[in-house]
C-alpha cells in the first residue's frame, strides 16, 4: 500500500508532515510538531513510529463493517499461520477511530472507511450513542462529534448533564471524556454546564497522592477495589484537566494534571513500561502487569504531549522510552507488531489463572497500603503471555496521539477569541 501519510491533500489546510524535512522550505503546520520533536530527540524513535502510523491505516479497514467498528480483532493461530476474527461492536471505539482518522486526509479516511469520511463516522456514532445507556459511550461520542464535525449534539450533552448532576457513581475515564467533550464545545451553554459538573466530579476523587481512583466516588467500588486506579484512570484526567486549563486558565486543574503525570512518569518501568494498577491513597504501583501496547505507543504520548503544550513539563524522553518497549520488551521474545495482519498485539500479561495477582494485590493493599509483592511473584507468575488481539481504538489513538498537536493550539485560540469578544461586549 502507498504511504498514506505523505498524501498532500488534507482537509482544513492540515498536513501531517511525517518528517521534519517536509516543511524545510519555511513554516510548518502545527500537526507536524510532535513528529518533528520526536525526530529531534531520537531519530531511531522516529523511525520506529513511522511504520506504526502506516500500520494503523492498513489495519483499520478490517476492524469495521460499514462503519460499525468491532470490539476486538482476535488473532487466531493455526498450522498455516495467523488469521483474525472481528468480534462484537463498540460505540466507544468507533468514536476514537473517528478522532484518529480526522487527522489524515479525506481521501485516506474514505479509503479506510469505504463509505464516507471521519465526519460521517462521528455523526453516525453520535446517533448510535443516543440510544446507549453507556455513559462512557455518550461522552466519547460527544467529544468526537464536536471535534471532528463541529456539530453540537444537544441530546448527548443533555444526557451527560443529567447523569453528572445526579448523585450516582461514574467511571473516572467516562467523567474525563465528558469534560474533554465539553471543552471541545467551549462557549456553548450546555457544554459549559457539563464542563463544570464533570470537573467538580472528577476533582472529588483527587486525594493529592498523584493518582485517581477507578470510580467516582471511590467508595462505590467496594473496599477491595476502591483504592485502585488503572493507568487509563490517570491518562484521561490528565488530558481533560490540561485542556480545561487551556480554555479557562484554571491553575488547580493544571497543577493536578502535572502532579498526576509526574507520578506515573516517576513509576515508569526500567524498559519504559507504563504500569497498570496504582494505589490512589499512596500513589504507589500495586501491580505492573499487564503492560498494554496502546499505553506505550499512543495513550501516554497523547496526554504527555498535550500537557506539555498546555504549559507542563517536557516529558518526551519518557515518551521515547515507552515507545521503544513496543520493539524491545524484556518480558518476552515474541513480536508485538504484525504488519501483515495490520495489528499491534494488545498486551504482555502474566501467565496466571484469571487475574490472580491483580486481585491479590488489590486485596492485600486494601489492608496494608504500600505493600508490594516480592520479586518471587515474577517467577511464579511470569509476565510472558502475549494477548493476541487488537482493538480499533488502539489504532485510532495511535493516529490521534501523534497527528493532533494543533488541537491544544486551536483550543487556546478559541478561548482567546471568546474572551476578547466578551471584553468588547463588556
Amino acid at each position: 500500500m502507498a504511504n498514506d501519510l505523505h498524501d498532500s491533500r488534507w482537509p482544513n489546510g492540515r498536513t501531517p508532515g511525517q518528517f521534519a524535512e517536509r516543511h524545510a522550505a519555511g513554516g510548518f503546520n502545527p500537526a507536524d510538531m510532535r513528529l518533528k520533536a520526536l525526530a529531534a530527540i531520537s531519530l531511531s524513535a522516529s523511525n520506529q513510529l513511522d511504520p506504526l502510523l502506516q500500520l494503523a491505516l492498513d489495519g483499520l479497514p478490517a476492524m469495521h463493517r460499514n462503519g460499525i467498528f468491532g470490539h476486538t480483532l482476535r488473532g487466531l493461530h493455526s498450522t498455516s499461520g495467523w488469521n483474525t476474527r472481528l468480534e462484537g461492536e463498540s460505540i466507544r471505539y468507533a468514536a476514537m477511530v473517528a478522532l484518529g482518522l480526522s487527522r489524515v486526509s479525506d481521501e485516506v479516511q474514505r479509503r479506510v472507511l469505504g463509505f464516507g469520511n471521519a465526519i460521517d463516522l462521528a455523526r453516525m456514532t453520535a446517533q448510535r450513542a443516543e440510544a446507549s445507556q453507556d455513559i462512557g459511550a455518550l461522552a466519547v461520542a460527544a467529544w468526537a462529534t464536536v471535534e471532528v464535525s463541529g456539530d453540537r449534539p444537544s441530546a448527548l450533552f443533555l444526557k451527560l448533564r443529567d447523569y453528572l448532576a445526579a448523585d450516582v457513581p461514574i467511571a473516572t475515564v467516562a467523567c474525563s471524556w465528558a469534560l474533554t467533550a465539553a471543552v471541545a464545545a467551549w462557549g456553548w451553554g450546555p457544554a459549559i454546564e457539563v464542563a463544570h459538573l464533570a470537573r467538580r466530579k472528577l476533582l472529588s476523587g483527587w486525594s493529592g497522592s498523584g493518582i485517581f481512583p477507578h470510580v467516582l466516588p471511590s467508595t462505590s467500588a467496594g473496599w477491595v477495589r476502591g483504592h485502585i486506579g488503572s493507568f487509563a484512570d490517570q491518562v484521561y484526567p490528565i488530558q481533560a484537566l490540561a485542556r480545561f486549563h487551556v480554555v479557562t486558565n484554571n491553575r488547580e486543574a493544571f497543577t493536578i494534571a502535572e502532579t498526576c503525570a509526574e507520578t506515573i512518569c516517576a513509576h515508569q518501568g526500567p524498559q519504559g513500561q507504563w504500569w497498570w494498577h496504582y494505589d490512589a491513597r499512596t500513589g504507589q504501583v500495586t501491580e505492573g502487569y499487564p503492560v498494554y501496547s496502546v499505553h506505550q505507543h499512543a495513550m501516554a504520548p497523547m496526554v504527555l504531549h498535550e500537557l506539555h503544550q498546555a504549559g507542563g513539563k517536557d516529558r518526551l524522553s519518557a515518551i521515547v522510552k515507552g515507545l521503544h518497549w513496543i520493539y524491545v520488551h524484556p518480558e518476552t521474545s515474541a513480536q508485538l507488531i504484525d504488519a501483515e495482519q495490520g495489528v499491534i498485539w494488545r498486551k504482555v500479561a502474566r501467565r496466571e489463572p484469571g487475574k490472580a495477582v491483580r486481585g491479590a494485590a488489590a486485596m492485600t493493599t486494601a489492608f496494608f497500603p504500600g505493600l508490594r509483592f516480592p520479586r518471587l511473584v515474577n517467577y511464579i507468575f511470569p509476565p510472558i503471555r502475549v494477548d493476541y488481539e487488537c482493538r480499533p481504538y488502539e489504532l485510532g489513538w495511535l493516529l490521534y496521539a501523534w497527528l493532533s498537536s494543533d488541537v491544544v493550539t486551536e483550543l487556546a485560540l478559541q478561548a482567546g477569541t471568546e474572551n476578547n469578544q466578551k471584553a468588547r461586549e463588556g
